[in-house]
């Protein structure tokens, strides 16, 4: 069982965090470390939940990946330039700081030093795919980049953990290749079990078992395979339905993991001292994201936001730390260093994330102006053509409104949404469709609004874009209707405060159809027509 003492710490953390404004997870890595020097240790508990959190996390990654993605220049060119430039940024660092007389690394050789630079260059996927999340931004131009990155870190990773505990990962594993001919016959099984508690049952075993059991069996680091079995899985229709149910669930284990990090050993002033140094060279590693995606044709936007995301250090750190230490290339000392960096960086990223958006447009005069012909077609100004009315959002009711004003008024609708598997399985059926990112404040820049659009739907699935949509709207004047769905009563005024012509509750509506058909079927006449 999990003390009391260790839900209280977390419950406390997470709710101080959101007081100050801070992502709850800060809260989290915060208690860890309080219930430490309280005397409380990690669990074998506590440790199972942490890792499961992990693997569904990766796994719910690979559910939304799109492979093509990934053979992009610009993610694996940026993730291995990066990780050989940070890799030396950092051994120059740590160097410097050895020349200046630092205690604990007085007695570091070159190899050592190397070794801890290669820990320090990863960026941490677990904060950075909650960071995104939370804001929707999974799917964008910059969080699309930010993950591709992360997951070709994961692949170095791989690499390392196999070359340096010196085992070579079994010679079955290259039969892991017959999990791609095997990819239909899961995808076929995940239609049998519909949306109810076997399909997420079936979720976790294809994590568990099949992803990090079987790879983990092989040699091989077995988070990955839960990533990579996600990844097979991406292109069923039901992949984006099996992650939202499985959501949930890996947000609270994911609490065990922040909780963890606390548990690394007790710090001493000397090591949170060195661990500030260390925190206090990050921006150093983010000048060096910024360079590397300026290799690589995309907008500022992508690049800037991808790299304030990427800024942080990484749990990896601590893994390299603990096969360092198990090896005696470190002390014991240097895995509270990683552990103390790797919470510092996370707290000092999650209030940069928070202004992201305005850091950007701060910083965006001081970066050179790409010509547009320059940049890929998916970055380009927007077209809208003769559009009459266009629907951001082209989820489930963001469908159902395009069809409604196509079908049912005759208007001319174009539909705009983020994710790019969505536009092209749309666009193959015959839907007017363009790649947008309404959150984006540069797509309201490049979008050209044709005189002919009558009405703007907002249908996106999260309330914050539908109110950033609606000030971008309002602030250029448009003349149209904008009309905005909520899910929750709490969203209808703040809504309406920004000036939209009509507020639509999902669940109301849907009740109030549904009473209409329902007696329309019996023959029931309203109370007005009863009584007139």
């Amino acid at each position: 069982m999990i003390d009391a003492a260790y839900i209280i710490a977390a419950f406390l953390g997470g709710v101080a965090a959101m007081l100050v404004r801070l992502p709850p997870l800060v809260g989290f890595l915060a208690a860890g470390f309080v219930l430490n020097m309280l005397g409380y240790e990690s669990t074998p508990l506590l440790t199972t939940i942490a890792d499961i959190g992990v693997t569904l996390l990766l796994f719910s990654i690979g559910l939304k990946l799109n492979v093509r993605q990934l053979l992009k220049s610009e993610v694996w060119g940026s993730a291995s330039l990066h990780m050989l430039g940070s890799s030396l940024l950092f051994v120059l660092v740590l160097g410097a700081l050895k020349w200046l007389g630092l205690g604990l690394l007085e007695k570091t050789s070159a190899a050592t030093l190397l070794m801890l630079g290669f820990a320090l260059s990863f960026s941490s996927t677990v904060f950075v795919v909650k960071v995104l999340e939370k804001r929707s931004e999974t799917q964008s131009a910059h969080g699309r980049l930010a993950i591709g990155v992360l997951i070709m870190q994961d692949v170095f990773a791989v690499v390392f953990i196999s070359a340096s505990s010196g085992e070579l990962p079994s010679p079955w594993a290259l039969g892991l290749v017959l999990l791609i001919p095997l990819a239909p016959l899961l995808r076929q099984t995940l239609d049998r079990f519909g949306h109810g508690e076997m399909q997420m049952l079936f979720g976790m075993f294809l994590a568990l078992v099949l992803g990090y059991g079987l790879f983990d069996l092989l040699g091989l680091k077995g988070d990955l395979g839960a990533l990579i079995v996600g990844l097979l899985l991406a292109p069923h229709p039901a992949a984006g339905n099996l992650s939202r149910s499985m959501f949930n669930l890996k947000e609270l284990l994911l609490v065990g993991f922040f909780l963890s990090i606390g548990f690394t050993s007790t710090p001493t002033w000397e090591m949170l001292g060195l661990a500030l140094l260390l925190v206090i060279a990050l921006p150093l590693k983010s000048l060096l994201y910024q360079a590397v995606f300026m290799v690589f044709p995309m907008r500022h936007r992508t690049s800037l936001l991808a790299t304030l995301a990427l800024t942080n250090y990484s749990e990896f750190g601590l893994i390299v730390g603990a096969l360092a230490v198990a090896t005696g290339w470190l002390t014991a000392e240097w895995l509270v260093v990683l552990s103390l960096a790797v919470a510092l960086s996370f707290a000092c990223s999650a209030v940069l994330n928070a202004v992201s958006e305005s850091a950007y447009r701060r910083l965006e005069a001081l970066l050179p102006t790409a010509p547009a012909e320059a940049l890929p077609t998916r970055e380009r100004p927007i077209e809208i053509g003769d559009a009459q009315a266009v629907v951001l959002g082209m989820g489930r009711i963001g469908r159902s409104v395009y069809r409604r004003l196509r079908k049912h008024y005759g208007l001319r609708v174009l539909g705009i949404d983020s994710n790019p598997k969505t536009v092209t399985e749309l666009s193959e059926r015959d839907f007017n469709l363009l790649e947008g990112d309404a959150v984006d404040s540069e797509f309201w820049d490049k979008l050209l609004m044709s005189s002919e659009v009558q009405m703007v739907v907002l249908a996106m699935p999260h309330h914050s874009g539908n109110l950033f949509a609606l000030q971008q709207l309002r602030n250029r004047q448009f003349p149209g209707r904008i009309t905005a769905v909520v899910e929750y009563p709490e969203e209808i005024e703040p809504i309406r405060e920004l000036g939209a012509n009509a507020v639509f509750h999902v669940y109301d509506e849907a009740g109030r159809a549904l009473a209409d058909s329902a007696a329309e079927t019996a023959g029931v006449a309203p109370v007005a027509q009863q009584i007139g």
